[in-house]
């Protein structure tokens, strides 16, 4: 991580790291997620690139990694500045709420119940970093002045099926140019006709799964609306997890809490959420995009990788399919149905023969 002049005063990055990536398989596997690949063209991974921007942005000795227990090890390799008192290792996963939580209680004991925290999946692409640095910069202010959960939406460009989306209430302010909104309603993944409609109000969002707040305030939100995860974490820290409910902080926060602001944002985002976004960050004038050896006739519009340079994929009369070789496995799924990638790697959790492939 970069050590800078902090641009954004007074808030504390806490990346969560404890993701599986199942939808980049076979690429991402149970101890390489899709957190330590290298996806963009570049030779950082989407966890040190997420540690690079927030170190340069907060200040590297601020930035705070969650991840799982079999992930400690390679995030320590892939951070190797990141402070050992700065990585919280999970013990079981238990979904994102707990991880807040947690991190929040030791965060608040460390720097105060005022400290402002940002929560930020390792895993995401940011295209344009000052506008990034500007957005955190107004939602740090709308929740020291609100003591609100600000919550950063992205403002959508197509009725993408694939996000939730975050309705905007009434207007909270301006702050540092930014206008801020009451949450009116956060909706789960829409069907097209929905999520056309709600592109058509101007007053919709996309949920990032970027949260913004005072310690203090989201700790006493969690206290209201999700006491079987704080209380137990408070009594005992880490040795509840094993007891803790496994719940998303949306579900059991974010959707019950009236103390949720949005801002809209528009910094270049992704959420690489399967191979599609390699394409939509690397796509250019070549009829493919390529990582790795390929030699085709007759082929268009794939997403082609290998583990191995020295290895080589030969594909003929094929439109609009992925194909990925890593290791010991190879996967051929057309463009239209890698969502479903997730279901094959619970297929292969359930047989003996190739759990190893895992």
């Amino acid at each position: 991580m970069a050590a800078t002049g902090a641009q954004v005063e007074g808030l504390v990055p806490i990346i969560l790291a404890g993701g599986k990536g199942e939808r980049f398989w076979p690429l991402s596997r149970v101890k390489r997620p899709k957190q330590f690949l290298c996806l963009d063209g570049s030779d950082r991974s989407l966890l040190q690139a997420t540690g690079d921007r927030l170190g340069e942005l907060c200040g590297a000795e601020k930035v705070w990694v969650v991840t799982a227990s079999h992930l400690a090890d390679g995030v320590r390799s892939q951070m190797p500045g990141l402070p050992e008192d700065n990585l919280l290792v999970e013990p079981q996963g238990r979904d994102t709420a707990p991880a807040v939580a947690w991190a929040a209680l030791m965060a608040a004991k460390r720097y105060g119940n005022d400290a402002i925290l940002g929560f930020f999946p390792a895993d995401h692409w940011i295209g344009d970093r000052a506008a990034f640095a500007a957005t955190l910069q107004s939602a740090v202010a709308v929740a020291k002045s609100q003591q609100a959960i600000v919550t950063l939406g992205i403002t959508p460009n197509q009725p993408a099926t694939g996000y939730g989306y975050i309705e905007q209430g009434d207007t909270v302010g301006e702050f540092n140019g930014a206008t801020a909104y009451k949450v009116s309603r956060f909706t789960e993944k829409p069907d097209r006709a929905t999520a056309e409609t709600f592109l058509s109000t101007g007053k919709f969002t996309w949920n990032s799964g970027m949260f913004v707040f005072p310690a203090g305030m989201v700790i006493e939100e969690l206290r209201r609306h999700a006491p079987e995860i704080l209380t137990p974490l408070e009594e005992k820290g880490v040795a509840a997890y094993k007891d803790l409910p496994k719940l998303s902080v949306d579900y059991a926060l974010m959707e019950k809490t009236d103390g949720a602001c949005v801002l809209p944002a528009k910094f270049g985002w992704d959420d690489l959420g399967d191979w599609n976004a390699v394409e939509r960050l690397l796509k250019g004038d070549a009829p493919n995009v390529v990582q790795g050896g390929h030699l085709g006739i007759a082929t268009k519009g794939c997403i082609i990788h290998t583990g191995d340079e020295q290895e080589l994929v030969a594909t003929v009369g094929l439109e609009d399919v992925v194909v990925v070789r890593d290791g010991n496995v190879t996967l051929v799924v057309h463009k239209s149905c890698t969502q479903d990638i997730k279901a094959l790697v619970k297929q292969l959790k359930d047989n003996p023969l190739y759990g190893d492939r895992l």
